[in-house]
């Protein structure tokens, strides 16, 4: 039906002034139903009216005197400028309403500058949607239980210029279409999804049941990630725990949705959910809404609870359906007036300025609480009762590797960055403790103040600051008071207390050099903090990124506060940055008013000269300095500390704080490790380099080893290329195979050799195809050995 027709039979009128016009429409085009399979949707009548309802009940508070001339609709997603903050929504079947089906949806929504989410199950070929779009395409992805299939779709779609994935993540369990099932509907014959020809997947009804991965988990993530390098979407997202796990899995952008076919009583609305979850990813992501969406004023409704943009979904296939292309374009003309006289009226200049003030009353939207569930028969605790960070697999990465150096014992493990044994003498510990005592008798302590220093708590801050700073003066150059110290327990727990003091919520912005060690990524996600990637470059750290993420922040409404990154022979790249780098970094950070969380633990076990830290050279007080003496000194007396020198106002030193926020996790560093490393300390007249020098000679000698092994195994090209750290633990190797946990684990079983997958070291998703590679562990003669068998698992996993 053509709109001239519709108009003459007065199904649409003349001027068609909303969405619903359009909707009647379609609803005389079709027979009763395929009306109904239309409507019900996959997440059914349910699911629906809940979402139109929430719109419904939702009013706008209107502003006056804005002094506004004009309204700015553009949004930038995913590095697009969109003409207006709205997509259409990935659904299936265009051909249902028009013979040209998605081709046309695809012509009128690149004419109105917005995206189009293709659906899996799309009447049209990628490639003839491709061709007839001017605007962003991305592809609504499925996960069969074939994953080949979903791979090719995937790479078919890269090929025809879509721009990013949409993993649909409720689709495993699809609801009862209600209507659907008691019209005993069948689709037309014609209509089957075109890009699923010969997949054995063809069958348009019934397909998801028994096509579709039904134990679907979050390891999916990566496994995409591994198939594409394309931007990925998850949609399905209906609370803050699944918010914080999408983001923690790296994915780069979440769409608030409930069309999973969840037929639930008290389903909750998308817009219900809505707040709670962007208050979670705190612009860590964009986030979308797609669900009962029809007017100008939801899309502003939903924007003001959070939203970077709104897909609008069945009000497009009404349009398709009585006149085509040409209907999709009034559909999309309509919303778009409606919301430029919404922001009119509510004094809004652009979607960036609506907040959550523009709903009256503020925040009156409630959120569902989840219903209460019994525990399990035979008691216990259920997993998603506990915090979301205890799920999330990057706190199962230490774990998995310990794991499978334990299954495996005879294999070489390059995977741990532990120092060297044979450093260690049983009988050394005594006469270190007995050096401390004696040192703090000649002080002038009493015997008990000597037996209190040993056995008892001792002060929160550490009671061995006064050495620690005489050391730092005397190998670093570093003239810091003792006060401005905070004795931890390791430099991890430094970090934890950074972060927690620094990062005070969710608008404050933790950014972190990008790949990364995974203790400062596991601190933050504990403390529910997504950190902010800054990804290096193939030449290393770059300030013009760091500010360029400083700027991408600010301009999402957020605080950046903190810049973690680890200068000397990094973890886990091995990477050292210049000195001209680190003093334009610490001009930058005193531009943009940042601190700078320097963690460096390899730098007196590494040969050769070193560059002063950044502490050292910091003249501003804009380094926070977390160090340790695990790599240095004794690994199991678990010794650290964090120099925060920094004033804080109304109080004193950040040192101090820190103090507090210790106080209430470990109360204190071991008074006995405490006294182990103190003594040490004084054996070498103070200098902790003193005593590490052999440690240098002998970890620069085995990176020799190491890199003469690798140019003598992989003598022949085989695309695998690595760097050459003058020091430090650790290599990278980037290889032409996805690095991930099934070939660890095929590379530890069949060949003996364990290594490290880059990709756990990056927050955000990366480093699919790149592997850590550590020295300190293993003797030369293993280094020779295990390289030998990298070699030959490198070579057997080589992409035919």
């Amino acid at each position: 039906m053509s709109l001239t027709d519709a108009v003459a039979n007065g199904s649409v009128p003349a001027e068609p002034l909303t969405t619903a016009d359009y909707a009647a429409g379609a609803r005389a085009r079709f027979e009763p139903a395929v009306w109904d399979f239309l409507e019900g949707g996959a997440g059914g009548e349910r699911t629906l009216a809940a979402n139109l309802r929430a719109f419904e009940e939702t009013r706008l508070r209107p502003r006056v005197l804005s002094g506004l001339a004009r309204h700015d609709t553009e949004v930038t997603v995913l590095g697009r400028t969109w003409t207006l903050p709205l997509g259409i929504a990935p659904l299936a079947y265009h051909t249902l309403a028009h013979p040209e089906g998605e081709v046309a949806t695809a012509r009128a929504a690149g004419a109105a500058g917005v995206p189009f989410v293709v659906s899996t199950f799309a009447g049209r070929t990628f490639e003839d949607i491709a061709a007839a779009a001017a605007g962003p395409l991305w592809l609504q992805v499925y996960c069969f239980r074939d994953r080949d299939t979903t791979r090719r779709l995937i790479e078919r779609a890269a090929r025809a210029g879509f721009e990013a994935l949409v993993l649909t993540v409720d689709a495993p369990r699809l609801g009862r279409r209600l209507r659907d099932l008691r019209n005993g509907f069948r689709l037309p014959p014609g209509i089957e999804p075109a890009n699923l020809t010969g997949t054995g997947y063809g069958s348009p009804m019934g397909h998801a049941l028994t096509a579709f991965d039904p134990a679907l988990a979050w390891p999916v993530i990566e496994w995409l990630r591994s198939v594409s390098p394309l931007p990925l979407l998850v949609k399905g997202v209906l609370g803050a725990p699944d918010a914080r796990r999408a983001l923690a899995c790296g994915v780069d952008g979440i769409v608030v949705s409930n069309h999973g076919g969840r037929q639930l009583d008290g389903v909750p609305a998308t817009l219900e959910v809505l707040p709670e979850i962007t208050a979670e990813v705190a612009g860590a992501c964009p986030v979308m809404l797609d669900g009962g969406v029809r007017r100008g004023a939801d899309v502003l409704a939903a924007l003001a609870l959070g939203a970077d943009a709104v897909l609008l979904g069945r009000p497009v296939l009404h349009g398709l359906a009585v006149a085509g292309e040409r209907g999709v374009s009034g559909v999309l003309d309509i919303v778009a007036d409606e919301l430029t006289e919404a922001m009119a009226l509510t004094g809004t200049a652009s979607p960036a300025a609506a907040s959550p003030e523009l709903v009256r009353p503020p925040g009156h939207v409630p959120v569902t609480p989840p219903p209460a569930v019994p525990p399990p028969d035979g008691g216990g605790l259920r997993m998603e009762d506990l915090h979301a960070s205890l799920a999330d697999p990057l706190l199962d990465t230490m774990n998995f590797l310990n794991e499978i150096t334990q299954r495996y014992p005879e294999a070489i493990s390059f995977a741990p960055g532990r120092p060297y044994d044979g450093f260690f003498d049983n009988e050394a510990i005594y006469p270190h403790i007995r050096r401390y005592l004696d040192h703090l008798e000649t002080s002038g302590a009493t015997r008990e103040q000597v037996r209190a220093a040993l056995y008892q708590y001792g002060p929160t801050s550490g009671q061995i600051r006064d050495l620690i700073a005489d050391s730092l003066r005397k190998d670093e150059g570093m003239d810091v008071p003792p006060e401005s110290i905070v004795v931890t327990v390791g430099a991890q727990e430094a970090m934890l207390l950074a972060v927690r003091a620094l990062i005070a919520g969710p608008r404050d912005a933790l950014l972190v050099s990008s790949p990364c060690y995974v203790g400062i990524t596991g601190a933050a996600r504990l403390l529910d903090v997504v950190p902010t990637p800054v990804e290096e470059a193939e030449g290393g750290f770059r300030c013009a990124d760091l500010a360029a993420a400083i700027a991408t922040e600010r301009s999402r409404g957020r605080r950046p506060r903190a810049f973690y990154v680890v200068p000397d022979h990094s973890n886990p790249t091995g990477a050292t940055m210049p000195l001209h780098t680190r003093r334009e970094l610490l001009d930058l950070a005193e531009r943009e008013d940042i601190l700078i969380l320097e963690d460096s633990p390899y730098r007196l076990v590494s040969p050769g000269e070193r560059h002063p830290t950044l502490k050292a050279l910091d003249r501003e007080r804009r380094v926070v300095h977390l160090g340790s003496f695990s790599k240095t000194l004794f690994p199991g007396a678990r010794v650290g500390f964090a120099i925060a020198d920094q004033p804080v106002r109304g109080g004193g030193l950040l040192a101090g704080e820190l103090a507090k926020i210790k106080s209430m996790v470990t109360v204190n560093t071991s008074s006995l490790s405490q006294a182990v490393v103190a003594g040490m300390l004084l054996s070498a007249g103070g200098r902790a380099a003193g005593l590490a020098g052999d440690a240098a000679a002998h970890y620069g000698a085995s990176m020799r080893v190491m890199l003469r092994c690798l140019r003598e195994s992989f003598s022949e090209d085989l695309g695998i290329r690595w760097n050459e750290p003058s020091g430090g633990f650790f290599l990278t190797l980037r290889v032409p195979f996805a690095a991930d946990a099934a070939a660890l684990k095929r590379s530890a079983e069949e060949f003996g050799v364990i290594w490290t997958p880059m990709s756990y070291f990056y927050p955000q998703g990366g480093g699919t195809h790149s592997i850590r590679l550590s020295i300190s562990y293993l003797t030369h003669d293993q280094i020779a050995e295990g390289t030998a068998r990298l070699a030959r698992f490198a070579k057997a996993q080589m992409p035919v």
